[in-house]
């Protein structure tokens, strides 16, 4: 261990100073053994038989617990990780997997929450999803089985519930040692878990902390009809599955394929996935985490959850990185602890410790570098109707508030995607349609989700479209496209918590990995034009036929520099990130019927002033971006390598 990481250690692991006498509280402190923890492992009655065996499906349910409490009879809170991802791909940046003892008690526990909260009075509890490493029944992806998984863990954390201390014996135990508030936390899936049991509206569950999760399964796999990935749920749930579940869960496995269909048309396993739907149920706070360049759960799962949680008076907090598919341990690692300290503290301990008013959102501005903003999107935030029209020359069209006229034609490439568009924004290219603002003269904020309104005309019987807003100007990102996805993993290690032999809180450091730009992405989205009608299932165009369909761009928080130019693009598919349609149509885009609501603070008279007096453009010219997105994964895990991996 290096001198720096022994004075951390010693920092994290001191004994608290004495309060004065009758002064709650500001902050657990570690003052119980790691060592000496209670480690054990039950097994919960989710009340399904999914895997069709004839007894009801139990999930393994690994726990570590201060001892000092429950000699003491004293009861503790639970932060619970209920993940299918501890056998078959390992979490966090290092992979790992939970190991056992030769009784079966869980030795790792991956991830740092153990380490760093059970000497804090907490109970960390890891949760097998049905049908992965220790538990009966099946994988559905999101479905019943998934949530109910953890669902039945909160109830019996709070006395509702059924468990066992083994996988099949009829000896009972039941969670005497917990006040069964629980909170709820994860990356990617695991998160995603944490949303849907929050939308059952379960008593107990106190708070959850989703980081890059999923808020609708349907927007994983499409975006208004346009498939994502060339696979279904099915193979997702095959992948993670244990070999057991495999040779028994042949009946959902059928279900995950006929419920999914690659039209990308709604069904009722769709609707079943859908926690925004049930946000109104939700009664858990929400701490929420998500890489702005996060191409793997895209960030069209943060606008629609974080606006149904605000509709139904949430108790919300947000950060959001300039990342792929991240963990903040892995982006901002001091903070992140600290402020993730804070917030249990504040949410299961009950302690006042002021985090509920301070600024609602954690914004990165550039690599490392974070502001504030006291709610999300700002208050002064308004929509701002931008309009393209036909330039002057045979470069990019306008971009401004009045109604253009005219047509701009485009030919759907499938091997060009948002990088090379934005690239050539000031030469005419046969595969997108671009318009441009002139260089603003001020800084413009934009800041939520925006929405594109397209009326074209195809060449052909089938149709995908991307619309994609761009900032156009030099800067230094972090370099979300490459491996890592904005960061690099160094050698160094620092510890957050207690270690022991079998389990240790030293995590290999990180720093951003940056790349210099001419032009950032600031969002995207995609549509399917044969899902045009208002009942979204796909209908087959009619060559030569006009339709008119809006694109959900994926939330934000950007600004726009002075002196850059911001830009519309309209295209066909995006190269990596939406499959291809059945034919390579040619669009034909009509100007005045299309436009792009774009959130601005200040909003429409924000933008007139910005755009004001603007100057020329200026010279057209390769504009070096990140490199177009790496082989986009088919599994919501820990992002930046194999799939499920890291």
């Amino acid at each position: 261990m290096t001198v720096a990481v022994a004075a951390l250690a010693a920092t994290l692991l001191a004994p608290a100073p004495a309060a004065a006498a009758g002064t709650p509280p500001r902050e657990s402190r570690p003052v119980h053994s790691y060592d000496d923890a209670i480690r054990e492992a039950v097994w919960v009655d989710t009340g399904l038989d999914e895997d069709d065996d004839g007894r009801t499906d139990r999930v393994a349910v690994d726990i570590v617990r201060p001892a000092e409490p429950a000699r003491r009879g004293r009861k503790v809170p639970v932060i619970m990780d209920a993940s299918p991802y501890y056998s078959c791909c390992g979490r966090g940046n290092e992979s790992e997997r939970k190991t056992y003892d030769a009784n079966g008690d869980v030795v790792r526990m991956p991830l740092f929450y153990d380490n760093y909260f059970v000497p804090r009075g907490y109970a960390v509890v890891g949760v097998d999803l049905a049908g992965t490493n220790r538990s009966d029944g099946c994988v559905d992806v999101g479905g019943r089985s998934d949530i109910r998984s953890a669902k039945a863990v909160v109830d019996w954390l709070n006395g509702r519930g059924t468990a066992y201390t083994t996988r099949t014996g009829a000896e009972r135990t039941d969670a005497g040692w917990t006040n069964g508030r629980t909170g709820m936390i994860g990356k990617s899936w695991d998160g995603t878990i944490a949303n849907g049991v929050a939308a059952t509206g379960v008593e107990g569950l106190e708070t959850i902390v989703p980081i890059a999760a999923i808020s609708s399964w349907y927007d994983y796999y499409f975006s208004r009809g346009a498939p994502l990935y060339d696979s279904g749920p099915d193979w997702l749930s095959d992948y993670v599955e244990s070999p057991d579940a495999r040779t028994r869960c042949g009946a959902v496995q059928r279900e995950l394929v006929d419920g999914a269909p690659r039209t990308g048309d709604p069904t009722p396993l769709w609707t079943e996935r859908d926690y925004v739907r049930a946000a109104k149920k939700v009664r858990a706070s929400v701490f929420l985490v998500h890489g702005m360049q996060d191409l793997n759960v895209r960030m069209q799962h943060v606008g629609p959850w974080w606006d149904a949680l605000a509709r139904n008076g949430v108790d919300r907090k947000i950060w959001l990185s300039q990342t792929g598919h991240v963990d903040p341990f892995d982006f901002r690692r001091a903070e992140w602890v600290a402020t993730l300290h804070r917030w249990f503290d504040h949410e299961l301990l009950g302690l006042d410790n002021g985090i509920d008013r301070e600024p609602v959102a954690d914004i990165e501005r550039r690599p490392g570098h974070w502001v504030t903003s006291k709610s999300w999107p700002p208050r002064e935030t308004r929509a701002a109707t931008l309009r393209p029209a036909r330039g002057d020359g045979d470069g990019a069209g306008t971009l401004g508030l009045r109604k253009g006229r005219g047509t701009a034609t485009f030919t759907d490439d499938p091997g060009l995607g948002e990088t090379d568009w934005a690239a050539r924004i000031d030469t005419s290219t046969p595969e997108k349609a671009g318009f441009v603002t002139g260089p603003l003269s001020r800084d413009l904020r934009v800041s939520g989700a925006s929405e594109a309104t397209v009326t074209v005309t195809p060449s052909a019987p089938t149709a995908h479209l991307s619309a994609v807003l761009v900032d156009l100007g030099p800067d230094t990102i972090r370099d979300y496209a490459a491996a890592g996805e904005g960061i690099t993993t160094l050698t160094d290690r620092t510890c957050w918590g207690a270690s022991t032999e079998g389990d240790s809180a030293c995590y290999r450091e990180t720093r951003a990995r940056t790349t210099d730009v001419g032009h950032t992405v600031v969002s995207r989205g995609w549509a399917d034009l044969g899902h045009h009608g208002p009942d979204g299932k796909s209908a087959p165009l009619t060559p030569g036929k006009r339709y008119t369909l809006t694109l959900d761009l994926a939330a934000t928080d950007h600004v726009v520099p002075e002196g850059h130019r911001l830009a519309l693009i309209v295209a066909g598919t995006d190269r990596g990130l939406i499959d291809p349609p059945a034919d390579t149509p040619t669009l034909t885009l009509d100007l005045a019927r299309t436009s792009v609501r774009v959130p601005v603070a200040g909003g429409t008279a924000a933008f007139a002033r910005a755009t004001a007096g603007s100057g020329p453009a200026p010279d057209a010219g390769v504009r070096d971006g990140v490199r177009p997105p790496h082989t986009v994964q088919r599994v919501p895990g820990e992002g930046g390598g194999a799939p499920g991996g890291r």
